[in-house]
Protein backbone atom coordinates (compact mmCIF):
# COMPACT_ATOMS: atom_id res chain seq x y z
CA UNK A 1 0.00 0.00 0.00
CA UNK A 2 1.44 3.45 -0.86
CA UNK A 3 1.30 5.81 2.06
CA UNK A 4 3.26 8.49 3.15
CA UNK A 5 7.14 8.21 4.26
CA UNK A 6 7.61 9.06 8.53
CA UNK A 7 11.30 9.30 8.20
CA UNK A 8 13.66 9.92 11.74
CA UNK A 9 16.13 12.35 11.08
CA UNK A 10 19.48 12.53 12.76
CA UNK A 11 22.35 15.24 13.27
CA UNK A 12 25.84 14.25 13.86
CA UNK A 13 28.32 16.64 15.42
CA UNK A 14 31.67 15.86 16.80
CA UNK A 15 31.09 12.36 15.43
CA UNK A 16 28.45 12.13 18.26
CA UNK A 17 24.62 12.58 17.87
CA UNK A 18 22.93 16.09 18.83
CA UNK A 19 19.03 17.57 18.39
CA UNK A 20 18.92 21.06 18.29
CA UNK A 21 16.23 24.14 18.88
CA UNK A 22 16.06 26.58 16.12
CA UNK A 23 19.69 25.33 14.98
CA UNK A 24 21.51 26.19 18.33
CA UNK A 25 22.24 24.60 22.05
CA UNK A 26 22.53 21.27 20.59
CA UNK A 27 21.92 18.55 22.81
CA UNK A 28 24.10 15.07 22.57
CA UNK A 29 21.49 12.10 22.41
CA UNK A 30 24.37 9.06 21.86
CA UNK A 31 25.96 7.04 19.28
CA UNK A 32 25.10 7.43 15.51
CA UNK A 33 25.34 3.27 14.83
CA UNK A 34 23.29 2.57 18.10
CA UNK A 35 20.66 4.72 16.92
CA UNK A 36 20.98 3.20 13.42
CA UNK A 37 21.07 -0.41 15.54
CA UNK A 38 17.69 0.65 17.49
CA UNK A 39 15.70 2.28 14.10
CA UNK A 40 16.62 -1.19 12.52
CA UNK A 41 14.99 -3.14 14.99
CA UNK A 42 11.46 -0.97 14.59
CA UNK A 43 12.05 -1.13 10.65
CA UNK A 44 11.97 2.40 10.24
CA UNK A 45 10.31 3.45 6.67
CA UNK A 46 13.85 5.47 5.63
CA UNK A 47 16.60 7.42 8.00
CA UNK A 48 18.15 11.19 7.42
CA UNK A 49 21.48 11.47 8.72
CA UNK A 50 22.69 14.69 8.62
CA UNK A 51 26.56 15.84 9.48
CA UNK A 52 26.04 19.69 10.46
CA UNK A 53 30.09 20.42 10.82
CA UNK A 54 30.83 19.26 7.48
CA UNK A 55 29.95 22.29 5.19
CA UNK A 56 30.89 24.77 8.31
CA UNK A 57 34.17 23.47 8.42
CA UNK A 58 34.82 23.13 4.86
CA UNK A 59 35.45 19.85 4.77
CA UNK A 60 34.95 16.34 2.79
CA UNK A 61 31.99 13.90 3.81
CA UNK A 62 33.63 11.34 6.71
CA UNK A 63 33.11 8.37 4.29
CA UNK A 64 34.50 6.21 7.26
CA UNK A 65 31.71 7.19 9.43
CA UNK A 66 29.07 7.07 6.83
CA UNK A 67 30.78 3.52 5.52
CA UNK A 68 29.59 2.13 9.00
CA UNK A 69 26.29 4.02 9.22
CA UNK A 70 25.20 2.02 5.46
CA UNK A 71 26.71 -1.75 6.70
CA UNK A 72 24.75 -1.18 9.87
CA UNK A 73 21.33 0.26 8.28
CA UNK A 74 18.79 -2.20 7.04
CA UNK A 75 16.60 0.62 6.11
CA UNK A 76 16.91 3.11 2.91
CA UNK A 77 19.38 5.66 4.00
CA UNK A 78 20.17 8.85 3.10
CA UNK A 79 23.19 11.16 4.16
CA UNK A 80 23.87 14.82 3.51
CA UNK A 81 26.89 17.04 4.77
CA UNK A 82 29.59 18.65 2.70
CA UNK A 83 29.00 17.17 -0.36
CA UNK A 84 29.77 19.64 -2.88
CA UNK A 85 30.53 17.34 -6.30
CA UNK A 86 29.17 14.51 -8.44
CA UNK A 87 32.36 12.10 -7.50
CA UNK A 88 32.00 12.84 -3.50
CA UNK A 89 28.08 11.78 -4.31
CA UNK A 90 28.77 8.66 -6.32
CA UNK A 91 31.77 7.85 -2.98
CA UNK A 92 28.95 7.92 -0.84
CA UNK A 93 26.54 5.70 -3.10
CA UNK A 94 29.01 3.19 -3.56
CA UNK A 95 29.41 2.79 0.36
CA UNK A 96 25.82 1.89 0.48
CA UNK A 97 23.97 4.85 0.99
CA UNK A 98 20.05 4.63 -1.15
CA UNK A 99 20.07 8.66 -1.29
CA UNK A 100 22.63 11.89 -1.16
CA UNK A 101 21.16 15.34 0.77
CA UNK A 102 22.89 18.55 -0.91
CA UNK A 103 22.41 21.58 0.18
CA UNK A 104 24.83 24.91 0.87
CA UNK A 105 26.46 23.34 -2.39
CA UNK A 106 23.55 23.25 -5.04
CA UNK A 107 22.89 26.82 -3.77
CA UNK A 108 25.69 28.64 -4.72
CA UNK A 109 26.13 26.57 -7.70
CA UNK A 110 22.76 24.87 -8.73
CA UNK A 111 24.61 23.25 -11.50
CA UNK A 112 25.70 20.65 -9.13
CA UNK A 113 22.56 19.39 -9.33
CA UNK A 114 22.46 18.08 -12.73
CA UNK A 115 26.48 16.95 -12.68
CA UNK A 116 25.07 14.66 -9.89
CA UNK A 117 21.88 13.45 -10.83
CA UNK A 118 23.83 12.51 -13.94
CA UNK A 119 26.00 9.99 -12.06
CA UNK A 120 24.10 8.67 -9.33
CA UNK A 121 20.28 9.03 -10.72
CA UNK A 122 17.79 11.84 -10.66
CA UNK A 123 16.18 9.30 -7.77
CA UNK A 124 18.83 9.73 -5.14
CA UNK A 125 19.89 13.21 -5.46
CA UNK A 126 17.73 15.30 -2.53
CA UNK A 127 17.71 18.60 -1.73
CA UNK A 128 17.69 20.08 1.60
CA UNK A 129 16.42 23.88 1.93
CA UNK A 130 16.66 25.44 5.89
CA UNK A 131 13.81 27.41 5.77
CA UNK A 132 13.24 30.72 8.26
CA UNK A 133 9.79 33.37 8.12
CA UNK A 134 10.65 36.98 8.62
CA UNK A 135 8.65 39.30 10.65
CA UNK A 136 6.69 40.12 7.67
CA UNK A 137 5.68 36.80 6.69
CA UNK A 138 8.42 35.86 3.66
CA UNK A 139 10.42 33.00 3.93
CA UNK A 140 13.71 32.94 3.34
CA UNK A 141 16.46 30.32 2.81
CA UNK A 142 19.47 29.96 4.89
CA UNK A 143 22.36 27.68 4.42
CA UNK A 144 26.03 26.64 7.41
CA UNK A 145 23.52 26.22 10.12
CA UNK A 146 21.23 28.87 9.85
CA UNK A 147 24.19 31.28 10.13
CA UNK A 148 24.19 32.55 6.15
CA UNK A 149 21.03 33.90 4.27
CA UNK A 150 20.82 33.37 0.74
CA UNK A 151 20.10 36.45 -1.40
CA UNK A 152 17.70 34.43 -3.52
CA UNK A 153 13.75 34.28 -3.82
CA UNK A 154 12.65 30.89 -1.85
CA UNK A 155 10.25 29.87 -4.56
CA UNK A 156 11.78 30.71 -7.85
CA UNK A 157 14.79 28.99 -6.86
CA UNK A 158 12.79 26.01 -5.98
CA UNK A 159 11.11 25.76 -9.44
CA UNK A 160 14.99 26.32 -10.80
CA UNK A 161 15.57 23.03 -9.40
CA UNK A 162 12.75 21.27 -10.46
CA UNK A 163 13.90 22.24 -13.92
CA UNK A 164 17.48 21.30 -13.82
CA UNK A 165 15.98 17.57 -12.07
CA UNK A 166 15.47 16.78 -8.65
CA UNK A 167 14.87 13.54 -7.05
CA UNK A 168 13.44 15.05 -3.78
CA UNK A 169 13.05 18.28 -1.80
CA UNK A 170 13.69 18.29 2.14
CA UNK A 171 12.18 21.77 3.50
CA UNK A 172 13.84 22.22 7.11
CA UNK A 173 12.02 24.86 8.76
CA UNK A 174 14.47 26.75 11.29
CA UNK A 175 11.81 28.59 13.13
CA UNK A 176 10.32 24.70 14.24
CA UNK A 177 13.40 23.17 14.87
CA UNK A 178 13.14 21.30 18.05
CA UNK A 179 10.22 23.21 19.34
CA UNK A 180 7.49 20.25 18.74
CA UNK A 181 4.49 22.60 18.22
CA UNK A 182 3.75 21.33 15.01
CA UNK A 183 4.97 21.58 11.45
CA UNK A 184 4.61 24.80 9.50
CA UNK A 185 1.42 24.15 7.33
CA UNK A 186 1.21 27.49 5.59
CA UNK A 187 4.58 27.22 4.39
CA UNK A 188 3.95 23.52 3.37
CA UNK A 189 1.22 24.56 1.11
CA UNK A 190 2.84 27.72 -0.67
CA UNK A 191 5.93 24.42 -1.40
CA UNK A 192 3.56 22.24 -2.56
CA UNK A 193 1.98 24.58 -4.47
CA UNK A 194 5.26 25.23 -6.58
CA UNK A 195 6.57 21.67 -6.86
CA UNK A 196 5.74 18.29 -8.41
CA UNK A 197 8.76 16.14 -6.94
CA UNK A 198 8.42 14.27 -3.81
CA UNK A 199 8.49 16.34 -0.74
CA UNK A 200 9.38 15.64 2.95
CA UNK A 201 8.90 18.34 5.72
CA UNK A 202 11.09 18.40 8.48
CA UNK A 203 10.82 20.42 11.83
CA UNK A 204 8.36 20.64 14.18
CA UNK A 205 6.68 17.29 15.05
CA UNK A 206 6.07 17.04 18.92
CA UNK A 207 3.47 14.66 18.73
CA UNK A 208 2.13 12.11 15.99
CA UNK A 209 -1.20 14.09 15.70
CA UNK A 210 1.59 16.61 13.40
CA UNK A 211 2.38 13.42 11.73
CA UNK A 212 -1.52 13.23 11.11
CA UNK A 213 -2.33 16.44 10.37
CA UNK A 214 0.55 17.01 7.61
CA UNK A 215 -0.72 13.59 6.47
CA UNK A 216 -4.55 14.34 6.28
CA UNK A 217 -3.66 17.87 4.31
CA UNK A 218 -1.11 16.99 1.81
CA UNK A 219 -1.78 12.70 1.39
CA UNK A 220 1.89 11.53 -0.04
CA UNK A 221 4.56 13.59 1.17
CA UNK A 222 7.83 12.80 3.58
CA UNK A 223 7.22 13.44 7.43
CA UNK A 224 10.22 13.88 9.06
CA UNK A 225 11.43 14.41 12.22
CA UNK A 226 13.66 14.28 14.71
CA UNK A 227 12.77 15.02 18.76
CA UNK A 228 9.77 13.18 18.40
CA UNK A 229 11.89 9.96 17.89
CA UNK A 230 14.38 10.64 20.56
CA UNK A 231 13.32 12.23 23.11
CA UNK A 232 10.26 10.93 25.59
CA UNK A 233 8.32 13.20 28.15
CA UNK A 234 8.21 17.01 29.40
CA UNK A 235 12.41 16.39 30.41
CA UNK A 236 13.08 15.19 27.13
CA UNK A 237 15.12 12.41 28.56
CA UNK A 238 16.63 10.80 25.89
CA UNK A 239 14.87 7.67 24.25
CA UNK A 240 15.13 6.34 20.46
CA UNK A 241 11.35 5.13 19.11
CA UNK A 242 9.32 4.96 16.25
CA UNK A 243 5.68 5.01 15.34
CA UNK A 244 3.90 1.42 15.88
CA UNK A 245 1.95 -0.05 13.92
CA UNK A 246 -1.03 0.74 14.91
CA UNK A 247 -0.17 4.59 14.31
CA UNK A 248 1.49 3.61 11.17
CA UNK A 249 -1.78 2.06 9.92
CA UNK A 250 -3.29 5.31 10.50
CA UNK A 251 -0.60 6.94 8.52
CA UNK A 252 -1.46 4.48 5.32
CA UNK A 253 -5.42 5.06 5.64
CA UNK A 254 -4.95 9.15 5.32
CA UNK A 255 -2.35 8.61 2.50
CA UNK A 256 -5.35 7.51 0.54
CA UNK A 257 -8.32 9.03 2.04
Amino acid sequence: MLRSRVIPCLLVHNKGLVKTVKFKSGKYIGDPINAVKIFNEKEVDELIVLDIDATVNGDEPDYKMIERLANESRMPLCYGGGVTSADQAQKIIKLGVEKVAISAGVISRPSMLAEIANVIGRQSVVVVLDVKKTLFGRYEMYTHNGKNKVKKDLFGFIGKLESIGIGELVINSIDNDGVMKGYDLDLVRKIRDCIGVPLTILGGAGHFDDILNLIKEYKIIGAAAGSLFVFKGVYKAVLISYLPEKELNEVALLSRA
